[in-house]
């Protein structure tokens, strides 16, 4: 852990004042509202090491990648959602210095994230020449107005000073990442509508996307600015404010921004629109803004949150990653979705990767309504066009969909090879969230009116990307990269040719399915896409005719072929020195090796644990864990899920801490990029699935819990179908409340018992 992290149930605390580690605090202390985000940078001037980064969902950049050695098939560009419009910055100078903790250290610092209330808080004290003043920040993007940014900035003065305040809307912002220190904005326009409310409008090039923001500033009754006046050029409109303070005085000067898209407002309304809202937000007051946050949130984390008895530090870390995931995502926008970073940095571009589906849907479709998740397979459908035509561009025909590794609008923006074409276990993970959004919820309409289209195209593409083997006698898959990245351009990876053999005969199955119920929803189906049976015969017969590489002297399935040439080193023999190898060794030399970035072969015993009995999944864990670096976020919660279902506690344990404070305690030394969001759905699915032991088998809930021996007890509240479920899990007895929905059927440890409505059980 950070040693200056503080442990709090429901707050993270940095204690002291940290500059070396200032952007990865700046990471972990982000705040968003689903909407808009920004990282946890201060609002005074800061000259130290720093990444300000305010961003909105859904803009974006595609920042141009065509290099030397473009192929045909290549993208032309990868996406990058924009750091936008500052509205945070509040410069303060007190008797003409300015306030800049990288050159006047605090005598006191200390930053707070509530997460129980969503508000970002700090306090400091700082002494500039002879005067001495202790300042109070309070930030929040709120989740009851989406557009909202607000601000309280406190001032006490312990001697008589002038204080000058400017306060505005900044444009001038660049990406960390950008080409060549590329600017992405355009046509921008700063001014008042009548001062003091400034404004700024400004557009995306090539994607032209519009912005529009507006800042309005209160402060405390009583006190009086001594001069004001606003200040505007091209990239910045805001006001300029003096005040003067008497020892103990305290000044508290509020800010109240406005951010408006054209996603969700048209530009000729962006004004009306701006002034009313932010009208609105100035007669509320800042008071009635925070109690609305709380309010919000507390809706939120009444579905959402685990307590855990016991474990303060795991208590606070997966509350940390819920409430991350709350700020990136709210489910109300099909257009939106979930990039590795959220709001809290820049690594990845903000686009969409398989993430969602494998990571983060089972995470939403257990702690929210079901039209969340349901908006999230709505992204992918509504992108079935583009994913047909990223088939094209590679030479596949017939309507097949290859869904992109990275996107923002569906088309791929991957400019790596291995990636863009070998990477091609993602199109699996998004038929598996069809499959797992049914089961789980129920909604068996979904097949008919947006599934099975996407599920054709999929399994047309596994169907071309295949050829038969007249060696093996069976169908092959060459040249491919699975989820253990450290292996490219290798063929038959067991888990790339286990899930599109699972893809084809799911499709074949659902497809069945509807023509026995002579559903004309079908029909219209198969003349979209002119699918016939014999289509469809041809996909059960490749899927029964797969090949897995095996090795009968060890009884496993093998990674791909030509696995077991490597040099078999468990990572328990390498130097501390050389990891992470990613750090330290050569590109060449990690290929050649047998070290696995994340779950692989394992990562299809996650998805389909019920094809394998437990000996097999015991053999297959104790044989491939020993060689996974975990260099990936997403590893240690698929590795924490499968220890914990074959009875390894503690590594169940020991994998559950790395991926919950894989950030608070920058265990790959990468938080300075932004927090792992996809992957904290990940930590999610370790308490829910791993300890909690939850499965859904024969349409119904079944719990087989193994808890930490650390743990006293686990309390959450589960979603599944109609029912909301209230669940405590002690070392001996299992308590089910069923909160909402009719009675229900659940299985404990195998048996089966009735919640009636509105009523609980208990198992010893």
């Amino acid at each position: 852990m950070k040693d200056y992290i503080s442990i709090k149930p429901w707050k993270i605390v940095e204690d002291g004042f940290h500059p070396e580690n200032s952007k990865i605090s700046e990471s972990i202390f982000s705040i968003g509202n689903g909407r808009m985000g920004q990282r946890g940078n201060f609002e005074e001037t800061y000259s130290g090491l720093s990444l300000r980064g305010s961003y909105i969902a859904g803009i974006y950049y595609p920042d141009k990648t065509r290099v030397g050695w473009w192929k045909n098939g290549y993208p032309e560009y990868f996406a990058k959602v924009l750091n936008s419009v500052n509205w945070s910055s509040i410069e303060i100078s007190i008797d003409g210095t300015e306030i800049d903790l990288a050159k006047h250290t605090p005598l006191h610092f200390r930053r707070e994230l509530d997460m129980q209330a969503g508000v970002l808080n700090r306090e400091f004290t700082v002494k500039l020449a002879d005067k001495t003043i202790r300042a109070k920040t309070q930030r929040f993007c709120s989740m009851h107005r989406k557009n909202l940014g607000v601000i309280r900035y406190s001032l006490t003065a312990e001697e008589d000073c002038t204080i000058h305040i400017k306060s505005g809307l900044n444009g001038d912002v660049r990406n960390q990442d950008a080409n060549y220190d590329e600017f992405f904005w355009q046509n921008t326009k700063a001014d008042f509508h009548e001062q003091p409310i400034a404004w700024l409008s400004q557009e995306t090039r090539k994607t032209n996307f519009g912005v529009y923001a507006l800042c309005q500033h209160k402060w405390n009754s009583g006190m009086a600015a001594v001069k004001s006046n606003g200040t505007n050029h091209e990239l910045y409109a805001g006001m300029e404010y003096e005040f003067r303070l008497k020892a103990g005085e305290t000044l508290n000067f509020d800010k109240y921004s406005i951010i408006l898209s054209d996603l969700y407002v048209k530009r000729e309304d962006f004004a009306n629109q701006g002034i009313r809202e932010i009208n609105e937000a100035y007669q509320a007051g800042f008071e009635t803004l925070k109690d609305e946050q709380y309010s919000a949130w507390k809706a939120i984390w009444k579905n959402c949150d685990i307590e855990i008895e016991g474990d303060e530090s795991a208590q606070q870390a997966i509350r940390f990653n819920i409430f991350q995931l709350f700020q990136t995502y709210t489910g109300d926008d099909a257009r939106l979705n979930i990039g590795p970073k959220g709001f809290t940095g820049e690594k990845y571009g903000g686009s969409t990767y398989w993430d969602t589906e494998a990571y983060c849907i089972p995470f939403y479709l257990g702690t929210a309504s079901p039209e969340v998740a349901r908006n999230l397979l709505l992204y992918r459908y509504q992108q079935l066009p583009k994913a047909i035509e990223n088939a094209e561009k590679l030479g596949f025909k017939n309507g097949a969909a290859l869904y992109p590794m990275v996107t923002m609008n569906g088309e791929e923006c991957h400019n790596e090879w291995e990636i863009t074409f070998e990477e091609i276990h993602r199109n699996g993970a998004i038929a598996y969230a069809i499959y797992d959004y049914i089961r789980y919820t129920g909604d068996e309409d979904y097949m008919a009116s947006n599934g099975l289209e996407v599920l054709i195209g999929i399994a047309r593409f596994w169907a071309q990307r295949v050829n038969w083997s007249n060696d093996k006698k069976k169908f092959v898959m060459l040249g491919v990269t699975g989820p253990n990245e450290f292996e490219n351009n290798v063929n038959n990876n067991w888990y790339t040719n286990y899930i599109a053999a699972w893809c084809m005969r799911y499709a074949a199955e659902q497809y069945n399915k509807l023509s026995k119920a002579t559903s004309k929803r079908l029909l219209e189906i198969k003349a979209k896409t002119e699918l016939d049976s014999s289509e469809v015969e041809q996909w059960l017969n490749i899927q029964s005719n797969m090949y897995f590489p095996f090795d009968a002297e060890r009884n496993v399935f093998l990674q791909h072929d030509g696995f077991l040439d490597k040099e078999l080193i468990p990572v328990s023999e390498l130097p501390s020195s050389q990891r992470p190898i990613v750090e330290h060794w050569s590109w060449d030399r990690i290929l050649r090796s047998c070290y696995i970035k994340q779950a692989d072969v394992l990562q299809g015993f996650y998805f389909f644990e019920d094809d394998f009995d437990m000996e097999v999944h015991r053999r297959h864990f104790d044989f491939y864990e020993p060689f996974t670096v975990h260099e990936s976020s997403l590893s240690p919660c698929i590795h924490s899920i499968l220890a914990n279902k074959i009875g390894n506690r503690e590594k169940a344990y020991e994998f559950y801490l790395r991926t919950a404070r894989l950030d608070l305690n920058d265990i790959n030394n990468d938080t300075c990029d932004g927090c792992h969001i996809t992957s904290m759905a990940g930590t999610w699915m370790t308490i829910s699935k791993g300890f909690a032991g939850i499965r859904v088998r024969n349409e119904k809930l079944h719990l087989n819990p193994a808890l930490p021996e650390k743990w006293h007890s686990i309390r959450f509240q589960l979603r599944f179908r109609e029912n909301l479920f209230g669940i405590q899990i002690k070392n001996r007895s299992i308590s089910v409340q069923n909160l909402e929905g009719p009675d229900s059927t659940i299985a404990c440890y195998g048996q089966e018992f009735k919640v009636l409505k509105d009523h609980h059980i208990h198992i010893e």
